[in-house]
């Protein structure tokens, strides 16, 4: 039984899985956050074209 639990406490072939999704988890928060703020920028812009091409 010993040896069983010793095998399980050293056992890592799970651990890459996990990091790889923690890292996946992660570049996704960063990318959301990043795209909504640009959606407000990209916004402005289209608004201040669309203003433009009525007031000519």
């Amino acid at each position: 039984m010993r040896r069983l639990i010793d095998r399980f406490a050293t056992d890592e072939t799970g651990a890459t899985a996990i990091e790889y999704g923690l890292i996946i988890a992660f570049l996704s928060l960063g990318l959301i956050v990043s795209l909504t703020s640009l959606r407000d920028a990209f916004g402005t812009v289209v608004n201040n074209v669309v203003t433009g091409l009525r007031q000519s």
